[in-house]
């Protein structure tokens, strides 16, 4: 006897389910009905998830004359009223044409009641010549979907779908032929009714029906429908050496695809061009993109210079992983001509980054002494007139030992440029890519969203705790429920938002003054911030190559919101004792070049031997220091991890030498020992971002909270810490995508396993306004607008309680349901240095569980971009201030 084999934990699950089933079918701007009520919390995920409008199809049977049970007919509510009589039952039953006139006329009257009730004045949807999606939470006999079938389909609809969770297969038998497809989950062939297939099977209220179609807009806002179904096209710069490039992702990409041309082409190749437009269409980003300079083309031999072009590819693959939107995507490679040759090399390079490898018209014989180490599958694609090239191909597919095919297309020359050929071989590729490019992490599946019950906005606003402006001091005194903690994480939902910056600074101002905080630790370089250190404790200054704060993104710690906040620190500390003072420390590691100058020069101040030998050791790499990305590309050849031991090995002699140092000056000492750490781990971090955001993000994250920890222990078990740094690194990662999905683990849940109830993880965010940020990475800044929140965000639930400020603390209750409310993963907004609304879902949404991601959430409504400081002040400016340097 078959078991019960799906159970689903209720409704908007089983609608989640049924989304990405009908997400995969790239089903043509449809239109969702629901049969009320138990299909209006299915047909909300569904409609959420396409972005696609929601309406009700009412249903009322009409019941045979003493014999109510049997379906004499029904009446079918939709665009229009279709009455649906079966003239058997009529027949057989005896019915007077008077009879169904009063019956019909009866079931009306209640229809028309439901319609009223549920609909009010909601527009109706035209399913005229659209694709339509009939939604339910499953079926017992099917009758009641029957008629809706036959009613629907008198408004001659272009397509029907049957979207169901679960049915007897007898009753998706019957209605088989009134539908083009029916998707169930479940087709059941023991069923002891729909709900035994449900955890939660509650019958609705009207209420609960009401306020989940509420949730859905007849016409979806055009701003979250442009973002989920329009094809974003945008020119990129590949680093290091700023190559143009041209990307373009399409909705729910299921992978990126990245073209190298051959030789005498480029970028603007018009085949290549034409088959990104073609895999574009299969749903695949591409990226195209020259492997040349202006310069380097200009000799000839550069575009026959494999290893170099092959240097671009990877340049490339690791640009992609770096871009939000593209990071958790699987990797192809297309190459034509010399450009397959250079493929090839970089696939073998890139290893199991590589998901695929096509091949049209290339020479892969170019790379044929890389061809054994190749992993990725490959498939060459030649023309059967391209003679020469398919001896080359052959000799290249034996040596191939991956996953391998050789496709010869008839009549096609080496440039296809034949009629149809070119389609034939973009028909090769597509395949091949679709079957070898499986995402491993679902970046872009909509996060499980709970319908929200009627009462949600009373319950989030009477657990939201209202705050004056942050310059009065009622503000910060929301906080001293925090004054007992060891350490204190405050957030940002963006690097560039006044609000966050100010209301961090009055929250810390008063963990200092009224709580003994003594440690201020924030998301920025070690020796960079040392400067700031320097100039609140009244320490004479030390010369830097160049000025603190000075790498991009500058205005991230050059703001006048900051600066504001150094100069009360260094006010603060001008009457205390050097021990009683507020220390400020950096947790970042990528100064690599100012912390390498740190430590010789406080080698040179100590120890002249043993400067000498850091200098030596340091010099592998000094070639690298103003570029070390490029020593992590270069770091990917075998053996060339030259740097880790030396670097390593000066961070173990000083501790060597610890009593010695640390006794002319401790403070001095700790200083250089955590610049020589952030060179170790920094040599670490620009190798392992070659392998992948996961383990680069690690490994900066795990130095961030060694960091943190090095500088509790050299303060004193007593001393207290404020950390700031953006709502990625302090909320707890293990309640997020970047932890469930990813792998990736951070400074927020590192705190909490180790410190427990003594860390406390505080959020931030905001709904709309202005932020400071670049549109790509090492571009000038722009004071760009917030795009207002998503429909299915934690921030539209905040927008919602209607407050310009306030507090949720998540301690406080756990079990009741407010924290119920909230405590199904939503998407949460995440911007960085970096905005770009235009692809907002993919680049800055991710999906979170809130109230165990934080302990509290400090929310603006509507906030302002951070006002940027030039490099230098002013004339007058004090010489040790960090920012007149």
């Amino acid at each position: 006897m078959e078991q019960t084999a799906l159970t689903f934990i209720d409704r908007a699950a089983a609608g989640r389910q049924l989304a990405e089933v009908l997400g995969a079918m790239e089903l043509d701007h449809p239109l969702i009905y629901a049969l009320p009520r138990g299909g209006v919390p299915v047909a909300v995920e569904i409609a959420k998830w396409l972005h696609a409008p929601l309406d009700l199809i009412l249903v009322r049977k009409i019941g045979a004359p003493r014999n109510p049970e049997v379906a004499l007919g029904a009446i079918v509510e939709g665009a229009s009223q279709e009455i649906v009589i079966n003239e058997s039952v009529k027949r057989l039953s005896g019915a007077s044409d008077h009879f169904v006139a009063q019956a019909v006329a009866n079931q009306r009257a209640e229809l028309d009641r439901r319609k009223k009730r549920y609909l009010g004045d909601r527009p109706r949807l035209d399913p005229k010549g659209r694709t339509i999606v009939i939604v339910d939470d499953g079926l017992a006999t099917g009758a009641t979907m029957k008629a809706a079938l036959i009613g629907l389909k008198r408004s001659k609809p272009a397509r029907i779908v049957v979207a169901l969770p679960v049915a007897p297969k007898e009753a998706l038998d019957e209605i088989s032929d009134q539908a083009d497809d029916i998707i169930c989950l479940h087709p059941a062939t023991f069923f002891q009714g729909v709900g035994g297939f449900y955890r939660d099977f509650h019958q609705l209220s009207d209420e609960e029906t009401v306020a989940l179609l509420g949730q859905v807009p007849t016409h979806p806002n055009d701003s979250a429908r442009t973002d989920a179904t329009q094809t974003h096209r945008r020119q990129v710069v590949i680093p290091p050496l700023g190559l143009p490039g041209d990307l373009t992702v399409p909705p729910n990409p299921r992978g990126v695809v990245l073209f190298a041309h051959g030789s005498g082409s480029s970028r603007l190749s018009p085949r290549n061009r034409y088959v990104a437009e073609k895999l574009n269409e299969k749903g695949f980003a591409t990226v195209l993109f020259d492997l040349l300079t202006p310069h380097e083309e200009q000799d000839r031999r550069n575009v026959f210079d494999i290893p170099l072009l092959a240097d671009r590819i990877v340049e490339a693959s690791i640009w992609i992983t770096s871009e939000p939107d593209l990071e958790d995507l699987p990797l192809g490679l297309f190459g034509a001509s010399t450009g397959a040759g250079a493929a090839l090399v970089a696939a073998a390079e890139l290893k199991d980054r590589v998901a695929a490898v096509v091949s049209r018209g290339g020479r892969p014989d170019l790379a044929m002494d890389f061809l054994p180490q190749v992993i990725s599958p490959t498939l060459l694609v030649v023309g059967s007139l391209d003679h020469d090239v398919i001896g080359l191909n052959q000799n290249a597919l034996a040596a191939l030992t991956c996953t391998k095919i050789l496709e010869i297309v008839p009549g096609a020359g080496h440039l296809f440029e034949e009629p149809g050929t070119l389609d034939v071989a973009v028909s090769h590729a597509a395949a091949w890519f679709k079957t070898h490019l499986m995402p491993s992490v679902a970046k872009h599946a909509m996060p499980p969203t709970p319908p929200k019950p009627v009462a949600a906005k009373a319950i989030l606003r009477a657990a939201a705790e209202p705050l004056p402006p942050i310059n009065d001091p009622e503000f910060a005194k929301a906080f001293d429920r925090f004054g007992s903690k060891r350490v204190v994480l405050l957030g940002e939902a963006s690097h560039g938002t006044s609000e966050f910056y100010r209301a961090r600074a009055a929250i810390t101002r008063r963990l200092i003054e009224e709580h003994g905080f003594s440690i201020v630790a924030v998301e920025a370089d070690w020796p960079d911030a040392a400067v700031v250190d320097r100039y609140i404790r009244h320490k004479s200054p030390e010369a830097m190559k160049s000025a603190a704060f000075a790498r991009f993104p500058t205005w991230m710690w050059r703001n006048i919101e900051f600066d504001a906040f150094t100069r009360y620190l260094h006010q603060h500390n001008r009457a205390k004792d050097s021990q009683d003072q507020v220390a400020f420390y950096g947790l970042d590691l990528y100064n690599i070049n100012a912390s390498m100058a740190a430590v010789l020069t406080y080698l040179d101040r100590v120890d002249e031997n043993a400067a000498e030998i850091a200098r030596s050791r340091y010099a592998c790499l000094s070639a690298w220091s103003h570029d070390p990305a490029s020593y992590g590309r270069a770091a990917l050849t075998p053996g060339f991890s030259i740097c880790e031991e030396p670097v390593t090995q000066i961070l173990v002699d000083m501790f060597k030498k610890q009593l010695d140092y640390s006794a002319q000056d401790g403070d001095r000492f700790f200083d250089a020992t955590q610049n020589a750490r952030l060179v170790a781990n920094a040599e670490r971090y620009y190798r392992a971002m070659y392998y992948g955001s996961k383990v680069s993000w690690n490994l900066r994250d795990r130095h961030m909270f060694q960091t943190l920890r090095h500088i509790m222990g050299h303060a004193g078990a007593d001393k207290k810490v404020v950390v700031w740094a953006h709502n990625s690194h302090i909320g707890d990662a293990r309640y997020t995508d970047m932890g469930r999905t990813r792998g990736e683990l951070n400074i927020g849940q590192l705190c909490r396993q180790e410190y427990g109830e003594a860390a406390a993880l505080i959020g931030f965010g905001t709904a709309s306004g202005t932020v400071a940020a670049a549109p790509e990475w090492d571009t000038p800044m722009e004071i760009r607008t917030i795009r207002p929140p998503r429909a299915d965000s934690y921030e539209a639930l905040c927008h919602d309680v209607d407050l310009e400020r306030f507090l949720w603390d998540f301690k406080k209750d756990r079990s009741g349901a407010f924290h119920r409310l909230l405590s199904s993963p939503r998407l949460q907004r995440y911007i960085g240095v970096i905005y770009r609304p235009e692809t907002e879902r993919a680049s800055h949404y991710s999906s979170a569980t809130l109230p165990d991601q934080y302990d509290a959430f400090v929310w603006f409504d509507k906030t302002q971009a951070i006002n940027p400081l030039p490099t230098l002040t002013n004339a007058a400016e004090d010489e040790t201030y960090p920012f007149g340097l």
